[in-house]
């Protein structure tokens, strides 16, 4: 939790301060000028980004899921209706406008964050509660694999060769992180498959 903590608080001191300004000349996305509302949407994907990266880290706290149940099932409200359903819709609305590179990535990501966080969110109100953490791991996995790896490919690329194409590492940063994050997520819930979890018996079990 620290790491996760250190890491997400590096991001968001990375990605949100220039947006904080309302500057539209801050954005650190090409902005079209033929959609007039293209910073406005960022802002809103934005804001809404940061909402669910700060629940989040507090949904996958087992320390509070254990001894806090009802705040887990509230934040897990905000991150679900205040975080993931505003940010991921408005990605989607991004989408067509984003520079060309990493565009499918982009899409296909918020599509998978949105469903699997759908599907995690259905599971909890049936109360199949391994199912549900299993589809919250995605979440999880896709919505941390797409923002930290890819800033962090962005940046390594840069260092490394700053004369590499920019449009490569933006290609590789929109898909390489959440495949791995998925790839690595799925190995992790396999092995740990018939590990006994806290308040989980019988066929709640996935």
């Amino acid at each position: 939790m620290i790491s996760l903590g250190i890491v997400m608080t590096a991001f968001l001191a990375i990605m949100v301060p220039p947006y904080l300004t309302l500057d539209p000349s801050q954005s650190g996305v090409v902005l079209n000028e033929g959609f007039s509302l293209h910073y406005p949407m960022v802002i809103v994907h934005v804001a809404f980004g940061t909402v669910a990266q700060l629940s989040l880290f507090l949904q996958v706290w087992p320390w509070l899921r254990r001894h806090h149940p009802a705040v887990h099932r509230w934040n897990g409200r905000v991150y679900v209706f205040g975080g993931v359903l505003p940010s991921g819709l408005s990605s989607l609305v991004l989408v067509p406008f984003h520079p060309t590179a990493g565009t499918v990535g982009v899409g296909v990501a918020a599509v998978l964050w949105l469903a699997t966080t759908a599907v995690g969110h259905v599971r909890a109100r049936q109360r199949r509660f391994a199912e549900h953490r299993r589809w919250m791991i995605y979440s999880f996995a896709i919505v941390t694999g797409l923002n930290f790896w890819g800033l962090a490919i962005v940046m390594a690329g840069q260092v490394v060769s700053p004369s590499l194409d920019i449009d490569y590492l933006f290609e590789a940063a929109r898909w390489f992180g959440w495949m791995l994050n998925l790839f690595i997520a799925q190995w992790w819930l396999e092995r740990t498959a018939r590990r006994p979890l806290a308040g989980v018996t019988g066929t709640d079990r996935a």
